[in-house]
């Protein structure tokens, strides 16, 4: 008989999860509460799910707050009511305006008024009057008294215990940014909100019996139930099941002609199969909706790669919505769709990070407002982020705080107040902190989405659902995610520099072509992948030519094994090993080498996880799906995997074999699951590498360009910049004549973008192109600066940065120029007057400048040298042994290299131990790789980014040849002659 509790999901309030409410509840002899979180309804549904499930008759409904003051609480009789009070909390999220003082209009919602904030008007029908324990003596003499039938009993739950009421304390101080010790009274709940027994409860108001008996008979009047077996997604595209029905089969088999030919009798069969369970389960329209959503992107001319489960679809295949050919890859359907199942699969659809929200605002101008959203995700308390955020409250510095964290176990003045602070960590960890927007998710519905809960407006623009995946699962929904990617973006803008500077308008969606080129390969199997997608980190490179990489099928598995985690568990060793002689391989058992042929034994894709589960212990398809979602972190429900996991184990007993061989197999299910992709996910990335692949073979410089240009690569743009002069491109500095914002490509040469000149102002680099190309290249500096609106320091930026060399003129020369043309501390604003007067002749001194010089102004501005290489900034003459190409024949040698720093990686051995991975550029930008073991790492670590003299033994590890550092030292460089 609750009416005002909160869950955790009452952001830096509550303190009790909606599992651990409904646990207390029934623990403290309740059959009904009402769950009221503030201003948001997240936890509604598995509120009401787990309290159900629990025995107890769950009511939702919300607490309505301006930033502290309670304005009123609203309670839902029934469904109809939680829309009504999602509808009302939307509207004014999405509108960003406060909660008005007085309820608005409601059917089925009841309005329960704190005794502190009474409406003068006269209460309607469904408006009452709470009273909390405290208030009760005022209530005595309040003319409230005689409206008997208006009064409430309220109580508000935020806590349980007294641990809990400080935990509270904290988390408000939290919220407010402030000391704990500058909390007001109106900023936190009182002593008196916490949970009493049912008994307790009723025994505080014994004296007032009406109060009881009216929240009772309300409470009774409240019943929620949700639908947790249908799905929720929009039912039908046309309007009509059998239209959709009859449109995706006239889509298919038109698609089944363009991907096939006219006569291919597998692919036929195959469709008609899928078209009869899609229309069995009735996911026509799931279909259709993403065929549309396709359509509309690429009637835009925006290119997609189409991901996730539904890839192993050759229904998806033919409406374009992937480029990955299901018979081609052998892919399991089961693992797409099965009679069991009974949500569809999840398509994952990549657009370039600057198409992508055209395409979801189309979605929601489609499909309406009413009835789209984005799916949340709830930011939990983690990690450091808990302590920076308790010793703020407490008051503490920074430096103490980071003293803390590096080590925790160190001696700290006021060691009592970080014990505190570590008993408070984990109280809070993993509480709600934030609401937030999923990567990609969203929810198209059939009824409108306010039935589900409410939606917040982020500074994404779009409408989003205030609950999570898992909430969206449970309930039914199936999202759809449309995520980004930079490598479609470079893919597109290679295109479009290829059609501008060669006039070849290349169709880069002919991949079945790319993956017979020779060329393409070669490329691949040589690792020459740098700014190709996927594939082009060290540790990437050095497994393609590991493993010879030259087709399509080893690359699709290559990008499932270079995962995360794949490495720690010993199976991309494993992979690599057996590829290498698969005559050695020893299979577990008959079923494995059955199941697992094709992959050497090894576990590389997640349907060879559901093939092993179904095949070796004979779980079916659909349980099998559950293990695996399970272990890649995407079902939550610990009873249900715990029941599959011991039916694994009585199965594989009841088959006879021995506790040591489903052990293993075991092992091996749980040491991969986690990791892997699905096989057409990874086909998808493959896909997506060979249209980088070939661009990068025949296009090398429109392809570096375009990388330059879209950002988000494995490496900085230094890097780009020198493959593109490896790959024969005359690399020029920025100039106001010829370069764009972005880096541009002029036949062999390339100009580097002012996009890349730090401190340069956005808007100032865009108006010199957009001033360019509307009135033609500038005669000289005069010139610039009367038609170019800018201030004396942005001007010597430019000049510093060589982007006035077309005059011929000495930078120094130039800087003396400017400060003819500005007047001391007076930047030039509007162009015109100024410099329209008759202008004096000044007789300059003749300057001194150097290579040199310029070399460390580019360094300043562009983050690397291009008058000079790195290597001739050095104190010395040296320039190593040998060089990358070398490597091969000299296996076995110790010799001493050269390299500029690319980049390194972190790893911790067996013994927990540090040692690094390091990628190095030799004289000629040809890349090395070298290993550095804890023993060497600690007497010569890295120092920074810089030039390194590296003394080393060669290896080679399957064809792979690296070097083993036994000493290493960063090289000076010359002084900066500019003082």
């Amino acid at each position: 008989m609750i009416l005002q509790a909160h869950s955790y999901y009452s952001l830096r309030y509550g303190t009790l999860s909606v599992e651990r409410l409904i646990e207390l509840s029934v623990k403290k002899g309740y059959k009904k509460i009402v769950l009221t979180d503030i201003n948001n309804t997240t936890g509604a549904i598995d509120f009401v799910k787990l309290g159900r499930e629990a025995g107890l008759e769950p009511i939702v409904g919300a607490d309505i707050r301006n930033n502290d003051a309670l304005m009123y609480v609203l309670i839902a009789k029934n469904a109809e009511g939680f829309f009504e009070i999602n509808q009302f909390l939307t509207v004014h999220h999405l509108e960003k305006k406060a909660y008005p003082s007085q309820a608005p209009e409601f059917n089925q919602v009841v309005v329960v008024y704190p005794f502190e904030n009474i409406p003068e008007k006269n209460l309607k029908t469904n408006e009452y009057i709470g009273v909390s324990v405290l208030q009760l003596n005022r209530l005595t003499f309040s003319p409230l008294a005689k409206q008997k039938e208006k009064l409430l009993l309220l109580q508000n739950v935020v806590f349980d215990t007294d641990d809990g009421y400080h935990l509270h304390l904290h988390l408000r101080a939290i919220d407010h940014n402030c000391l704990l010790s500058k909390l007001t009274e109106s900023h936190h709940a009182t002593k008196q909100d916490h949970f009493p027994s049912y008994v307790d409860l009723l025994n505080s108001f014994a004296n007032w019996q009406h109060l009881i008996q009216n929240t009772e008979k309300l409470l009774d009047a409240c019943s929620m139930h949700f639908d947790f077996k249908t799905v929720k997604n929009r039912a039908t595209f046309t309007g009509n099941a059998k239209d959709d029905k009859a449109l995706l089969k006239k889509l298919a088999y038109d698609g089944l002609i363009y991907r096939y030919g006219k006569q291919h009798f597998e692919a036929e069969n195959r469709l008609r199969h899928e078209l009869e369970i899609i229309d069995k389960l009735g996911f026509s329209a799931y279909f259709l909706i993403t065929w549309d959503v396709i359509r509309y992107s690429m009637s835009r001319g925006f290119y997609h790669v189409g991901r996730g489960s539904g890839a192993n679809s050759i229904v998806a295949y033919c409406l374009k919505i992937t480029d990955v050919d299901p018979i081609e890859l052998d892919l399991y359907f089961e693992r797409f769709l099965n009679p069991k199942r009974t949500s569809p699969p999840d398509f994952d659809i990549d657009y370039s990070w600057k198409e992508r929200d055209e395409v979801i605002d189309y979605i929601f101008k489609r499909y309406g407002r009413e009835h789209t959203a984005l799916l949340g995700t709830i930011n939990t308390f983690k990690g450091k982020s808990i302590y920076r955020e308790l010793g703020k409250v407490f008051g503490l510095p920074k430096e103490e705080i980071d003293a803390f964290l590096k080590d925790p176990n160190a001696k700290q003045d006021g060691s009592e107040l970080f014990q505190k602070m570590e008993i408070l960590a984990e109280q809070m960890k993993d509480f709600p902190n934030m609401r937030s927007i999923h990567a990609g998710g969203i929810l198209i519905s059939e009824k409108p989405i306010n039935y589900y809960g409410a939606l917040d407006l982020p500074p994404k623009g779009f409408p989003t659902i205030q609950w999570d995946m898992y909430v969206a699962e449970d309930i039914g929904f199936e999202k759809l995610d449309i995520l980004s990617q930079r490598g479609i973006g470079h893919i597109k803008e290679a295109a479009e520099i290829i059609l501008e500077n060669r006039k070849i308008n290349v169709d880069v969606h002919a991949v079945q072509e790319f993956k017979r080129d020779q060329k393409v390969k070669e490329q691949l199997w040589k690792g020459d992948t740098i700014g190709c997608f996927y594939v082009e980190s060290p540790a990437m490179r050095g497994l393609l030519k590991k493993l010879r990489c030259d087709n399509y099928l080893s690359l699709v598995a290559a990008s499932s094994i270079i995962r995360p985690g794949v490495a720690r568990s010993g199976m991309m060793r494993a992979y690599i090993e057996r590829f290498h002689q698969p005559e050695k391989i020893q299979y577990l058992h008959p079923v494995m080498e059955a199941q697992l042929k094709e992959t050497y034994g090894v576990m590389v894709y997640q349907e060879d996880v559901l093939k092993v589960c179904h095949h070796f212990a004979g779980l079916d398809l659909a349980d099998a799906d559950v293990l695996r979602r399970a272990m890649s972190g995407k079902y939550r429900s610990k009873k249900e995997f715990q029941r599959i996991v011991d039916r694994f184990f009585s199965n594989c007993k009841e088959r006879g074999y021995s506790d040591e061989l489903t052990k293993e197999v075991w092992r091996q299910i749980e040491s991969f699951a986690g990791y892997s992709f699905s096989k057409a996910h990874s086909a998808s990335y493959a896909v997506e590498s060979f249209q980088s692949l070939y661009l990068k073979a025949y296009y090398p410089l429109e392809f570096i360009t375009a990388v330059i240009n879209n950002f988000g690569g494995f490496y900085q743009s230094w890097v780009y910049f020198n493959e593109a002069q490896t790959a024969g491109a005359d690399v020029q500095l920025p100039c106001v004549n010829h370069s764009n914002y972005k880096t541009r490509l002029i036949y062999q040469t390339i100009y580097i973008g002012f996009i890349h000149l730090m401190g340069l102002e956005t808007e100032l680099g865009k108006s010199i192109q957009t001033e360019r190309e509307l009135r033609g290249d500038f005669m000289d500096v005069n010139d610039f600066v009367e038609r170019i609106s800018i201030g004396k320091e942005q001007m010597a930026l430019l000049i510093r940065a060589g982007a006035f060399r077309f005059t011929q003129k000495p930078k120094a020369a130039l800087l003396w120029e400017m400060q003819l043309f500005f007047n001391k501390g007076q930047n030039h604003s509007s162009g015109g007057l100024l410099f329209s007067l008759p202008k004096k002749r000044y007789q300059l001194p003749d300057f001194v400048f150097s290579d040199l010089e310029d070399a460390y102004d580019e360094i300043e501005l562009l983050g690397f040298p291009v008058s000079l290489q790195s290597l001739d900034m050095l104190n010395t003459s040296f320039r190593g042994d040998l060089l990358a190409s070398d490597l091969h024949s000299n296996v076995g040698k110790s010799v001493r290299m050269l390299g500029k720093l690319v980049t390194y990686k972190n790893v911790r051995t067996v013994r927990k131990e540090l040692m690094h991975f390091g990628t190095f550029l030799d004289k000629n930008g040809q890349f090395f790789d070298t290993t550095h073991f804890p023993d060497s790492l600690r007497k010569y670590p890295f120092r920074g980014y810089g030039i390194y003299l590296i003394l080393g033994k060669i290896v080679e590890e399957f064809g792979f040849p690296s070097l083993e550092v036994e000493k290493m030292a960063r090289l000076q460089v010359q002084e900066d002659p500019r003082g």
